[in-house]
Formats: C-alpha cells, sequence, structure tokens
C-alpha cells in the first residue's frame, strides 16, 4: 500500500525555556523537524509528507528550509487550535487507500525499524501503535490519594501510530474531546481494537530542556 506520514508541529518553546518553538530548535546544526522528516525519507523516498503547523509559524519555516538547503518534498497544512484539530486538518490531504502514520514533530530519533514495523502491522490489522515498557515504578493519584500500579500491564505510546486511511477518515469523523490524548484514542472512540507494535527507547519527545542535549547524546550513537 502505498504510504504517508502526517507530523504533527505545533508546539512551542514555553516548557523549554526557549524563545522559539521546540520543533526549529537546532539538534545537531538543524531543526528537529527535518530529522523527523528524515527519518521517514530514510523509510520509503516515496512516502507522501505532510506538516501540520501553526499558520504563523509556515513563514519560518519555509525560511529555514531556504537557509538549510533542504529539499525533501513534503505538503504544508495549516494546524488547528488543538493537536486534534491540526491532524482533522492535514487529513484533508491524505487518500484513503493510503497507510497513513501520525507522528509527533518532536521525535527525531524514532528508527526505521520502528517505523517499519508499524507500517507492515497496519497493513495487516488496519492500525499499529509503537509501546515501550516503563522502567520505573508508577502510581495513580486521584482524588488527593495514590495507588501503586502494576508497571507491567502499562506501556508507555509513542509515535508513529499508522492506520489504514479510511480508518482514520471514519475516527476523525466526530467532534474533538479533552479525553483524546493521541490518535489511537480516537481510533478506539470509534469503536477499533488498538494493535501494539515495539518501539525504540530512544525515541523521546523533546519537551523540555533536559531533553534536548538527551537527543544530542543519543543522535551521536545512533
Amino acid at each position: 500500500m502505498n504510504k504517508t506520514v502526517i507530523i504533527v508541529a505545533g508546539g512551542s518553546g514555553s516548557r523549554m525555556n526557549a524563545l522559539i518553538p521546540k520543533q526549529f530548535l537546532l539538534l545537531k546544526n538543524q531543526p528537529v523537524l527535518m530529522h523527523s522528516i528524515k527519518r521517514f525519507y530514510s523509510f520509503d523516498s516515496n512516502i507522501k509528507i505532510i506538516i501540520a503547523l501553526p499558520e504563523e509559524h509556515i513563514p519560518y519555516w519555509e525560511t529555514l528550509c531556504e537557509q538549510h538547503s533542504f529539499g525533501i518534498q513534503h505538503t504544508v497544512v495549516k494546524g488547528g487550535e488543538t493537536r486534534f484539530q491540526s491532524v482533522k486538518n492535514a487529513l484533508e490531504k491524505i487518500h484513503k487507500d493510503h497507510l497513513v502514520g501520525v507522528h509527533d514533530g518532536v521525535r527525531p530519533l524514532v528508527n526505521v525499524s520502528t517505523i517499519q514495523a508499524c507500517y507492515d502491522m497496519a497493513s495487516v490489522m488496519g492500525n499499529a501503535v509503537p509501546v515501550t515498557d516503563p522502567v520505573e515504578s508508577v502510581r495513580k493519584v486521584e482524588d488527593g490519594k495514590n495507588v501503586a500500579l502494576n508497571r507491567e500491564r502499562l506501556k508507555m505510546v509513542q509515535t508513529p501510530q499508522v492506520f489504514k486511511g479510511e480508518i482514520l477518515l471514519e475516527a476523525y469523523n466526530c467532534e474533538g474531546s479533552s479525553c483524546f490524548s493521541d490518535d489511537a484514542s480516537v481510533v478506539e472512540a470509534a469503536g477499533y481494537l488498538i494493535h501494539l507494535a515495539e518501539g525504540n527507547r530512544e525515541n523521546i519527545k523533546i519537551t523540555t530542556s533536559l531533553d534536548l542535549p538527551i537527543a544530542e547524546a543519543i543522535f551521536d550513537n545512533l
């Protein structure tokens, strides 16, 4: 099946204490978002790449592409106020017969094996979500109390989350909800069973100021 990836890059730099959005910060002398795009191009040079950006960030992204001579072909769409709306806007550019991945723009360390595993599983099962095992103890806090959870029954969720296009289009034909933390939760709410694929632990989401130097160190050892 033909492949598409929607890369959502609507974050700000607030938790990074940065003046520019985190997807534009430099990792190995190139914006984080470019590294994320290059991962999918390395996986399949024919993949259709769609980037969802806040409208006010699009001119800056175009300037960055010129400055870094970034030539990987991609389509930019205007993001929405929420991640849900950004993905929904991007879905207007997909084909229902494609396998469609949705990836966080600030996960530049996903490896090709993880991407391959997710697209392969989704082609057979309809969807695939990469996960890893938690390595720390976990407690649930509720109503002023907390209780230990069995971490062997828990998974840490990553992206890309990959779906058959027709399933993703059907699932997103709804109103957004605060309980939708990712695309899998949207598809699950539409009545589909979610299938889990093996992720890669290096596939961190760059969110805080600590994450960027960690990513730099990991990058050197990929």
